[in-house]
């Protein structure tokens, strides 16, 4: 059975093998200006450095094999990250956490600015991983997205759980009405209290 884990730090979910691919990838996720293999060794320094020093060889190494895996369109490990198409800043994202090994992904907004072609390497990637028995958590306000690559779909409405879909059952109908569930119970909340609150003045 799964061993429950305590997690009180960002730190603490990547030792337990939690990777977060997050929705602004340039502000957040890559350091643009720096070459790919220093960006997939942010996330792997214990394997690159050694007393503290990145070893290069090893750096690039490590990069090189995610560029073969993700594959990355580019000139090497050694090219800028700022000078990658949307699509492949995204696998780098992805490489780096792969390189660790991380069984839990966290994509949020996987897609954003993206152009066509390149989410559709990024949802064949995602279902590869899902094949090696990975767990994908994705969050988007793409409902087309969300119904082509999921196996489950949860919606939140205005803080809560309103449903849960799984694959074969779900429609986009019963999507957005799930969607609008939480807005429509808190405007009969705030009705009824404004209707009891009128109440008590009078």
């Amino acid at each position: 059975p799964p061993t429950p884990v305590r997690i009180d730090s960002p730190s603490d979910g990547v030792r337990a093998g939690i990777a977060l691919i997050t929705e602004d990838r340039k502000g957040e996720g890559l350091l643009l200006p720096q070459p790919i293999a220093a960006n997939v060794s942010l996330g792997n320094i214990g394997s690159v450095a050694r007393h503290g020093i990145v070893d290069a060889k090893r750096e690039n190494a490590l990069a090189k094999k995610q560029i073969d895996a993700m594959r990355i369109r580019s000139s090497g490990p050694g090219q800028i990250v700022g000078e990658l198409s949307g699509g492949n800043q995204q696998k780098v994202v992805i490489g780096r956490w792969l390189a660790r090994d991380c069984r839990v992904l966290l994509f949020d907004e996987p897609t954003r600015g993206i152009d066509v072609g390149a989410k559709f390497d990024i949802y064949g990637l995602m279902g590869a991983l899902a094949r090696e028995g990975r767990a994908l958590v994705v969050v988007s306000s793409d409902l087309r997205e969300l119904m082509l690559i999921c196996d489950r779909i949860g919606v939140m409405s205005a803080g809560s759980l309103t449903g849960v879909f799984e694959r074969n059952t779900w429609s986009q109908d019963a999507l957005l009405a799930a969607a609008f569930a939480g807005y429509r119970s808190r405007e009969a909340l705030l009705h009824t209290l404004d209707t009891n609150e009128a109440g008590s003045l009078s």
